[in-house]
């Protein structure tokens, strides 16, 4: 045998030994390179840190937009209660099931084609709401800001629609548009990537736990969630895999290899990102009621949250199988600060906080409950 074909024998025998270890491996792909994977886990822990920073600091501004409305309006804000958080894992567990199911007995396609146009809509969105502000500071003076009022009333009164919007915001509008038309056309996973951040920010915004022993409700119950749908199941991993929606980050392994076009990708559910992030939102809350002039919860949890990424990364790397992040995630950001907080006595003013207190009952409201129950009689 000439030495041109041992060479090519060679060359395809590690050819093939890529291949079975790629088949092993689960991924169907060659293994990334250590420097792909660094750059890939880098990026995704960025990623996940950059809408929890953003997206605490925003919520302080809701949810005193919040407080002023209520004040104006007399309305009850929307909060999640107790029993609410005690019931999301049941809940969740019930979707997860149904969309696995769904995907067992429907075509993939057809399915991810119906849920690439609904998330087209919620992205297109919640990127106007996330650069609306941003986008109207560097507008030229030139494009006018014109304000609108749509308004749609009911017979009775009621208003089915109430919305406030002006021209900056439909350049906004627009260019959340672009972008979402390219994530429709290509699912290109850097259009998935602005999409998934956008969610990400604004639930961690706008979604309000009210206080601490509902967050540490909700965390311990989805805590046992995602270790048994992972662990117990291939359920969480399967839809992860065939749902194709901005419902994660993702970032290619194989970058430097095949650069933008990249497709073997690490990624992280937005769930990872959004459930710890309401509850170091509302830490932040509560550092801003104690008026001490510092955020010490908000960075001890910040930096507890960064901790337990990386040690999702590094076991998840070791042995190369998914990991249910909130294994990690949950006792760090709730360990935290409540060791934090017993440490300086703060620990019963912690669980007495509340984002939006009950008001006790009055008198004219027992009146007017007492009427309301005799009309219904």
């Amino acid at each position: 045998m000439s030495e041109a074909s041992e060479e090519i024998v060679t060359e395809t025998l590690e050819v093939v030994e890529n291949i079975t270890e790629a088949v092993k491996n689960g991924t169907g792909k060659v293994p990334a390179t250590p420097e792909g994977m660094a750059i890939a886990y880098g990026s995704l822990v960025i990623m996940a840190l950059l809408p929890i920073f953003f997206g605490s600091f925003r919520s302080i501004k809701h949810h005193a937009d919040q407080k002023e409305n209520c004040e104006k309006t007399g309305e009850k804000p929307e909060r999640m209660t107790q029993k609410d958080a005690a019931m999301f894992p049941i809940i969740a567990s019930c979707a997860l099931f149904g969309i696995y199911i769904v995907f067992k007995i429907f075509s993939k396609e057809y399915i991810n084609l119906l849920l690439t146009g609904y998330f087209f809509l919620l992205g297109v969105l919640a990127l106007t709401h996330l650069i609306s502000t941003h986008v109207s500071r560097l507008l030229p003076s030139s494009v006018p800001l014109i304000q609108y009022h749509l308004k749609l009333t009911q017979d009775v009164g009621e208003d089915l629609i109430d919305f406030k919007f002006s021209t900056h915001d439909l350049v906004s509008l627009a260019i959340s548009t672009v972008i979402g038309v390219w994530y429709l056309v290509k699912k290109h996973w850097i259009a998935n990537n602005i999409f998934g951040l956008a969610f990400s920010v604004n639930g961690v915004e706008m979604l309000h736990l009210n206080n601490v022993l509902t967050g540490c409700i909700l965390l311990g119950g989805l805590f046992i969630y995602d270790i048994f749908w992972v662990f117990a199941t291939d359920v969480m991993v399967t839809v992860a895999r065939s749902f194709e929606a901005p419902i994660k980050i993702v970032f290619p392994q194989d970058l430097l290899e095949k650069g933008l076009a990249a497709d073997n990708f690490a990624m992280l559910g937005l769930g990872d990102i959004v459930i710890p992030g309401i509850f170091i939102a509302l830490l932040l809350r509560f550092d801003v009621s104690l008026k001490r002039g510092s955020q010490v919860y908000f960075y001890l949890t910040f930096a507890a949250y960064f901790a337990g990424l990386m040690t999702t990364i590094f076991i998840m790397h070791v042995y190369k199988h998914a990991q249910p992040a909130l294994l990690y995630l949950v006792p760090a950001c709730l360990g935290t600060p409540l060791l934090a907080a017993l440490v300086r006595g703060d620990i019963k003013t912690m669980f007495k906080y509340e984002d939006h207190p009950e008001e006790p009952e009055t008198a004219d409201d027992k009146k007017a409950d007492a009427a309301d129950t005799k009309k219904t009689e």
